[in-house]
């Protein structure tokens, strides 16, 4: 099993702040979700580079003992360049598929998908929303950007069967918007 855990509530939306760290309630969420975390029996841990990802794993690896490593693959969406308006193309982008998506996006998403699949059995990912909704709508067989939406240190898990990952559960959603 591989779960995937989307960081806690960030300290500034995406597009008012390059990299923000969590929240009050972001911490909040990281310690409960760390404390849930770490008595499931795993035995890998790894994180997006995103301060908001480290901070989230950081319970989850003094309650575990696990040492969290960077793994580049997971971090957040690039943004394309030249845009004038970061939030405006994200909102757009999320609610599109990936058929037309620039070869920066694609790139990234072959290596999210290459480097998720090749994580090792009882793994746990803190990634962002869109990195899981990518690796959820790969296994799903399907093209949208936007499959569910995560809440906050939603955990969703995956498993692996002779053909390869499978979602077994998604997380929790949120009914609040991601930007």
């Amino acid at each position: 099993m591989i779960y995937m855990v989307r960081h806690g509530e960030a300290a500034a939306g995406w597009g008012h702040a390059k990299d923000p760290g969590l929240s009050s309630l972001g911490r909040q969420q990281a310690e409960a979700v760390g404390e849930q975390l770490s008595t499931m029996g795993f035995e890998h841990g790894f994180a997006s580079p995103m301060t908001r990802c480290q901070e989230t794993s950081q319970p989850f690896s003094l309650k575990s003992g696990i040492e969290i490593a960077t793994e580049p693959n997971v971090s957040e969406i690039p943004t394309v360049q030249g845009l004038d308006d970061r939030i405006s193309w994200l909102q757009n982008f999320m609610s599109g598929t990936w058929d037309n998506a620039e070869p920066i996006l694609q790139d990234w998403r072959n290596a999210l998908i290459s480097t998720v699949e090749a994580l090792p059995d009882h793994s746990v990912v803190f990634t962002h929303f869109v990195a899981i909704n990518t690796i959820v709508g790969h296994l799903e067989g399907s093209q949208l950007v936007t499959s569910f939406r995560p809440g906050y240190c939603s955990m969703t898990m995956l498993v692996r069967g002779p053909s390869g990952l499978a979602v077994r559960e998604l997380g929790s959603e949120s009914a609040t918007r991601v930007l």
